[in-house]
C-alpha cells in the first residue's frame, strides 16, 4: 500500500534496453528515466529549470538513442517508404531529412518521425515512441516489395542550444558550417562512424549525431563534452517547455491513432493531390472533403504555475465538457502556463474562452494558434 509522500522509482533491469550512452548519463548525474521505444530515456538531471536556461543560453547534450531507427533498404526502398507516409517523397535527395507523418489505413497517426534518405536504396525512420518496426514489417508481409526492414545499430545524440554550432565546429571543423537545415552528412570522428544532421527537437540551433557503432557510445559522449567545455556545455534532456513553446508534438501525449494529421496541424505534410500511393490515402481524402471535426489548439492558462499533467485534463465551455488538455507546462519565457488542447472544430477559435479542470482546480484559459514562439532553429 502506498503511503502519502512516497516517491515512485524506476528499477533497471535487462528487459528494457539501455542506450550506448546510458552509463555516461548516469555518470554525469541523470537521476530520472522513463521508457521510450523499449529503451531507457533520460528525463532529468535534477533541475529542469536549469536545463531550460542552459538550452536557451548555452548548449546541451541529450541522449536520445531511444529514438530508434527503422531502416528500409533494397531495390524498392523508395516505393515502400512512400507507402508509409502521406508526404510526397518524390524529390527527396540523398542527404536530406524530412518530417513525415506515418498513418494507418484510417488516416490515424502511427508515428511522426524524422525520415533520412541515407542512400539511393536506404531510408531511416527516426522514431517517436511507437512500434513502427512491427507495422512496417506487417505491411511488407505477403507483398512483392524487394526491401529489407531492420533496426540498425544507430543511436542518436542531440547537441542543442545557441552554441551548438561552436561545439560541432570544434569537433568536425569548418566544413559543417555549410550544412543546411534538415540536411545531413556521413561523418567520421576519430574512427567513430556517424551521421551528422542539422535537426533537433528544441526550436534552438541544433544538430543530431547518429552513432553507427553502439560499442563507442561512451567514447563519443566524452569527446563531445570535452569539445563543448569552452562553450559551457552540460548534459540535459529533451525539454518539455521548449518543445511546447515551439509547437512541437509528443507522440502518445498530443497525437495517437485516434487523431489524423489534419486534426493536429500537419496539413502541409499531407499531399492528397499528388500522384503518389500511400496507406490511408482514401480515408484522408474523405476527411479532407467532409472536414475535420476536431482540432489541436494552443492555450494560455491563467494563474500560478501548474504541474506537468499526468493525465489528460477535461476542458469545458459554459459548463459543458467539450475537449481535453493533452500537455501542459509553465513557460518561464512567457511567464504563463501553456497547453495543447483537443477541441471540437466548431469551438477551436483563437480567443475562445475555456475552463480546464487541472490538478490544482478549475482554471480559465484562452485558445491560441501554435506555435507560441517563432522557430529559432534555422
Amino acid at each position: 500500500m502506498n503511503q502519502q509522500g512516497n516517491i515512485p522509482q524506476t528499477s533497471f533491469g535487462s528487459r528494457v534496453r539501455k542506450s550506448p550512452f546510458f552509463e555516461s548519463t548516469r555518470r554525469w548525474g541523470c537521476n530520472t528515466y522513463t521508457v521510450y521505444n523499449h529503451t531507457y530515456m533520460p528525463v532529468s538531471y535534477g533541475d529542469s529549470d536549469s536545463e531550460y536556461r542552459q538550452l536557451l543560453e548555452h548548449v546541451t547534450l541529450w541522449d536520445v538513442a531511444c529514438e530508434r531507427q527503422v531502416q528500409v533498404k533494397g531495390p524498392d526502398a523508395s516505393r515502400f517508404t512512400q507507402l508509409l507516409t502521406p508526404r510526397d517523397l518524390t524529390d527527396m535527395a540523398v542527404g536530406q531529412a524530412k518530417y513525415v507523418p506515418v498513418v494507418n489505413e484510417q488516416g490515424g497517426m502511427i508515428n511522426d518521425p524524422l525520415l533520412l534518405r541515407v542512400s539511393e536504396d536506404c531510408y531511416w525512420f527516426s522514431l517517436a515512441d511507437s512500434d513502427v518496426l512491427l507495422w512496417a514489417k506487417g505491411v511488407a508481409v505477403g507483398t512483392d516489395y524487394r526491401v529489407e526492414i531492420t533496426e540498425p545499430d544507430v543511436s542518436p545524440l542531440q547537441i542543442q542550444g545557441p552554441a551548438a554550432t561552436d561545439v560541432v565546429q570544434a569537433l568536425f571543423g569548418d566544413s559543417i558550417l555549410d550544412l543546411k537545415y534538415f540536411w545531413f552528412e556521413q561523418m567520421d570522428l576519430d574512427g567513430i562512424p556517424l551521421v551528422l544532421s542539422r535537426t533537433g527537437w528544441s526550436n534552438e540551433r541544433g544538430y543530431e549525431l547518429f552513432l553507427q557503432d553502439g560499442s563507442r557510445g561512451d567514447e563519443l559522449w566524452e569527446k563531445i563534452m570535452a569539445a563543448g567545455k569552452p562553450f559551457n556545455i552540460s548534459p540535459a534532456c529533451p525539454s518539455q517547455t521548449k518543445r511546447m513553446e515551439a509547437g512541437l508534438l509528443s507522440y502518445g501525449n498530443d497525437l495517437d491513432q485516434s487523431l489524423n494529421p489534419l486534426e493536429v496541424g500537419m496539413d502541409k505534410f499531407v499531399d492528397l493531390d499528388k500522384p503518389i500511393d500511400f496507406i490511408g490515402k482514401q480515408a484522408l481524402q474523405k476527411i479532407a472533403e467532409t472536414g475535420i471535426t476536431r482540432k489541436l489548439m494552443g492555450a494560455v492558462i491563467e494563474g500560478d504555475a501548474l504541474p506537468v499533467n499526468e493525465h489528460r485534463w477535461p476542458v469545458y465551455v459554459d459548463d459543458r465538457r467539450v475537449g481535453e488538455l493533452t500537455s501542459c507546462v509553465y513557460s518561464p519565457s512567457m511567464e504563463s502556463n501553456i497547453a495543447y488542447i483537443i477541441m471540437p472544430f466548431s469551438l477551436a477559435a483563437v480567443g475562445q474562452s475555456v475552463s480546464i479542470d487541472t490538478a490544482d482546480g478549475l482554471r480559465k484559459a484562452k485558445l491560441c494558434q501554435l506555435p507560441f514562439v517563432v522557430n529559432r532553429a534555422r
